[in-house]
């Protein structure tokens, strides 16, 4: 009977080696073939194509069109992406240090970053490139632009500037550096004894640097504390459980991944003594909130150290790795799935499908906290308080989008050497009707609700054939609504005020005055003050539901 089982045995290893071993062969040789004719039809096409061919433009295509078929992480960069890669994974590049976009035929400077070589120049917002090392820049896009300007640090950049409002052309060579984008963007107090730290980015220091505003900021005796990660598409794994650490004591499962093999399987904990396990924490979130966002969140969510306020979460729950390929090029390729302590995988899409499916109510599944707190995988990391901050109106929308507000703060700044601190600083009766005179002969049209509504009714009436019997009346209330839009820039001053205040402030303290001014009117960062005031509503939240 043993013998039996032993030839049995014998026999299915026999039939089983020899079909992975096929495999593997199989997989090997489908490869070989695969590549062998791709660069049989480069080698083709390059001797043979009626016009002249840019063989990496042609490569970099094929590439990125093989990659579509996986998912949005999975990139490769040539080595002329180089400094956009290593922008993406260390917050640095070499470059002059400002925000550009689009403005007709040219690009426009919109933000020279605050002590970065375009600022040192003197390049300010509104100032149009016109040239680039004596080439022309008309017609060129941002990215386009943005690959010149970028090179590494000591090396020069010759920018032909029309500076805003002269007609009057300037030239300046502008040396670059390193620059490196802030991992905190704002630290400070939102109310007496309520500390607040916007984390824009998961770079290198990101945990260290957390640690030493949190420091500081228990030195104000502070009682709660606010984590804003809005708008943080995340970074480095390590530096998310390096930050909950601050929060947690060691030992405390943060995350841990599944891959294709086990050495992709890992698990990630604490390792050293928290700061605080008991000041009130309070996790700002939204939409744009991705991955290493997520895992602080999440985590701070599952091991209930915090109440998270905002808005769902991107749902971003695959980890890239950074492989070099052969001339300076690299590979971002996806290698595993990431899970918070409950056991939630927080990914929405599963890219697996051809379909690329988003979770829906039938594919939840209900995990629990440390506490016992009942939660859910619907794709991202769902607020204990959802809470969204109101749109701004379309008349203020438009005036934003079409740089109304933008030139008018240009304009204040070369009128104004100076105004009050930015958290003071307001828009005056007197400022207000400048602005008013300044849009008289703008364009910043835009189609309300309504407008909206009566258009489509007026379609509607057309096509079923009454729009002759209501013509009369529909020509009446469109004249009604376009008097009432000329009184929407009193009926919506507030909205309008807001912006100007920020953009106006941006001008004279850059991005930090910019935010200190936005937080003032936050109703996501009130409630959070608010939970924290309230230590009975705080504890119910983290507790389970009886």
């Amino acid at each position: 009977m043993k013998k039996n089982k032993f030839k049995i045995a014998l026999i299915t290893i026999a039939t089983i080696v020899p079909l992975l071993f096929l495999s593997f062969v199989n997989s090997d040789f489908d490869i070989a073939k695969n590549i062998d004719i791709f660069s049989n039809v480069i080698k083709e096409l390059h001797v043979n194509y009626v016009d002249e061919i840019n063989t990496n433009d042609l490569v970099k295509s094929a590439i990125d069109n093989m990659l579509e078929e996986l998912d949005p992480y999975t990139v490769f960069y040539p080595e002329s992406d180089i400094e956009e890669y290593r922008l993406l994974t260390t917050g640095q590049y070499g470059g002059i240090g400002a925000i550009i976009q689009q403005k007709d035929d040219f690009v426009m400077i919109v933000e020279p970053y605050e002590g970065s070589p375009s600022h040192k120049a003197g390049i300010l917002p509104g100032d149009i490139i016109l040239e680039v090392n004596d080439k022309s820049a008309k017609g060129k896009t941002t990215s386009e632009v943005s690959s010149i300007l970028k090179g590494q640090p000591g090396t020069t950049v010759k920018l032909k500037i029309m500076p805003y409002g002269e007609n009057k052309a300037v030239v300046k060579e502008i040396e670059r550096e390193e620059i490196k984008l802030p991992n905190i963007e704002w630290s400070g107090l939102v109310d007496d004894k309520i500390g607040y730290v916007r984390l824009s980015q998961f770079t290198e220091n990101a945990a260290k640097e957390l640690k030493e505003e949190f420091l500081k900021l228990k030195d104000e005796n502070i009682e709660g504390f606010i984590l804003d990660l809005r708008g943080n598409g995340g970074g480095l794994l390590h530096e998310a459980v390096l930050i909950m650490n601050i929060f947690v004591d060691r030992d405390n499962l943060i995350t841990y991944t599944r891959g294709k093999t086990k050495d992709r399987n890992v698990e990630y904990k604490t390792t050293f003594t928290a700061v605080d396990t008991e000041t009130p924490v309070v996790v700002l979130v939204d939409r744009a909130s991705a991955s290493a966002s997520e895992i602080v969140a999440g985590s701070m969510q599952d091991l209930d150290r915090g109440v998270i306020i905002g808005e769902r979460t991107f749902g971003k729950g695959l980890v890239q790795n950074v492989i070099p390929l052969p001339y300076n090029s690299r590979l971002k390729v996806t290698i595993s799935k990431y899970f918070i302590p409950s056991g939630r995988c927080i990914q929405a899409i599963d890219y697996s499908s051809k379909e690329r499916k988003k979770l829906n109510d039938s594919t939840y599944v209900a995990y629990k906290t440390k506490n016992g707190r009942t939660v859910y995988d619907k794709g991202g990391i769902e607020p204990d308080i959802e809470l969204t901050n109101p749109t701004f109106s379309k008349i203020a929308s438009s005036l934003y989008a079409k740089n109304v507000i933008f030139d008018f703060a240009n304009q204040f700044y070369k009128e104004n050497e100076k105004i009050t601190e930015a958290a003071q600083f307001k828009i005056s009766d007197k400022i207000f009707n400048d602005f008013k005179n300044f849009i008289k002969d703008k364009d910043y049209d835009y189609e309300t609700e309504t407008e909206s509504l009566l258009k489509r009714l007026k379609n509607s009436a057309e096509e079923e054939k009454y729009l002759s019997e209501i013509e009369s009346e529909i020509k009446a209330l469109e004249k009604k609504l376009q008097h009432n839009k000329d009184d929407d820039i009193n009926t919506f001053k507030g909205d309008i005020v807001e912006m100007l205040q920020a953009e106006i402030v941006s001008r004279y303290y850059h991005r930090k005055g910019q935010i200190e001014v936005t937080l003032q009117n936050d109703i996501q960062v009130k409630k959070a003050v608010e939970i924290i005031k309230d230590k009975k509503q705080y504890n119910e939240i983290l507790s389970p539901k009886k």
